[in-house]
């Protein structure tokens, strides 16, 4: 064996198996990322999709102004990873709420009241800006990607129209179930434009003074 051939031999049997260790920024992505689609979502919601920049996102994200590029190809791409982070989490939220043990035993008043009540906390919770960009800046996706978010769309409003079918089979919903769940829905996201929590009211009065609208009283 040469002397070259043996060098290589002893450094291979000194290099670990598997997977070659990660940097500190490669173990870092997962936050580095997190922290993106954070401050994206806040700049798209304050200032709106067109006048926000790269720059503002790396800024607000504590990164150097190219770091995004390095997690997400475009700011179009971004934009759209804002929409669906947003959505999977609210489905997340909606379906944790419908699955719980005791949800189904509710009644149908009850189970609506479960929903909307986490509607409202998933557009008007402390740091929830996701949701809210994807209901005004939809326009900004290339149409791809504004298939996929209606996708996921249908996919949350689906788990609304059992209890809506229940709520309209007892009489205490007056409207058809498909133009009901239109009309709520979109009742409800538009507290996106005028609530204030520091006048006053919280999300429990908000839930309330829904209900007390939706719903004919026994």
């Amino acid at each position: 064996m040469t002397t070259d051939a043996a060098l290589l031999e002893t450094a291979a049997a000194k290099r670990p198996r598997g997977r070659p260790r990660k940097t500190v920024d490669e173990r870092d992505d997962g936050n580095r990322r997190v922290a993106l689609l954070a401050a994206a979502a806040l700049l798209f919601r304050r200032k709106g999709f067109s006048a926000t920049t790269t720059r503002d996102i790396a800024a607000a994200a504590g990164m150097q102004s190219g770091s995004p590029f390095y997690h997400f190809k475009s700011k179009d791409a971004l934009l759209f990873a804002v929409m669906e982070e947003g959505m999977r989490a609210a489905l997340s939220r909606q379906r944790a709420v419908v699955q719980a043990p005791g949800h189904a035993s509710l009644s149908p008043q009850s189970r609506l009241r479960e929903l909307v009540q986490v509607h409202f906390d998933v557009l008007l919770g402390p740091g929830n800006d996701f949701v809210p960009v994807m209901l005004y800046e939809s326009r900004s996706l290339q149409a791809r990607q504004r298939k996929l978010v209606a996708q996921l769309i249908s996919e949350y409003e689906s788990l609304w129209m059992p209890v809506l079918s229940a709520l309209h089979a007892s009489g205490h919903l007056r409207a058809p179930v498909g133009l009901a769940r239109l009309l709520i829905l979109g009742a409800l996201n538009w507290s996106v434009q005028w609530f204030d929590a520091k006048k006053g009211a919280s999300v429990q009065d908000l839930t309330d003074a829904a209900m007390a609208l939706f719903l004919k009283s026994d």
